[in-house]
């Protein structure tokens, strides 16, 4: 059970956001994360609890972030429930996409549990839900995701196979790279790992 810590920065001008301290394994279901954030005052800012099924879809999703919640899953394409921090208001959303996506690392490992990319195939489009911080405003964005080249790295724990991803958002054409070994992202715009106490899970 990989357990870690990322620091989160803005991916323009590198204002540190937050801390998610993780801890994620592959279970019966599928797959689960579970984080919590700290904001650079040290103050709790909110918290991700995402369950993916075999295929890579999300079955269970609960974001908080500046007392706002949404809770998710894949129910007609995605479907949620978004409630504003009094709970007085809890607004509905539906979307014909894939699976969610937003700030957390977590999305990163879920969008390539869906697509299942190998070295070889061309590069695949994935429409999703982006749940934005600091209000998880609901936002349909599409990518382009293709795995660009996939290495395995001797480390003291053994080999390890680190997938390099070219990730392409079709409204701006930006491109960017995201380096993933199992379920721990590596590297990717605004996303550092700090910390990881064990080994990244090996997925089948």
């Amino acid at each position: 059970m990989p357990r870690g810590r990322y620091s989160l920065h803005d991916p323009h001008d590198h204002t540190p956001l937050a801390d998610e301290h993780f801890h994620c394994a592959p279970g019966p279901s599928g797959w689960r994360y579970v984080s919590q954030l700290t904001a650079p005052s040290g103050d709790h800012s909110g918290s991700v609890d995402l369950t993916l099924d075999e295929l890579g879809r999300p079955i269970r999703l609960e974001l908080h972030a500046a007392s706002w919640q949404v809770r998710g899953a894949a129910l007609d394409g995605v479907t949620w429930v978004r409630t504003d921090p009094t709970g007085a208001d809890a607004t509905e959303g539906n979307v014909r996409a894939h699976a969610f996506t937003g700030t957390s690392p977590a999305f990163l490992i879920a969008t390539t549990r869906l697509l299942r990319l190998t070295p070889s195939a061309s590069a695949t489009r994935v429409r999703l839900v982006s749940l934005t911080e600091p209000v998880l405003a609901p936002r349909t964005v599409d990518q382009s995701w293709a795995l660009l080249k996939r290495e395995t790295h001797g480390t003291d724990n053994g080999p390890l196979t680190v997938d390099e991803y070219q990730v392409t958002a079709l409204d701006t054409g930006e491109q960017h790279a995201v380096h993933i070994a199992g379920d721990v992202v590596l590297a990717a715009p605004g996303i550092e790992l700090e910390e990881l106490e064990s080994a990244p899970s090996v997925f089948d």
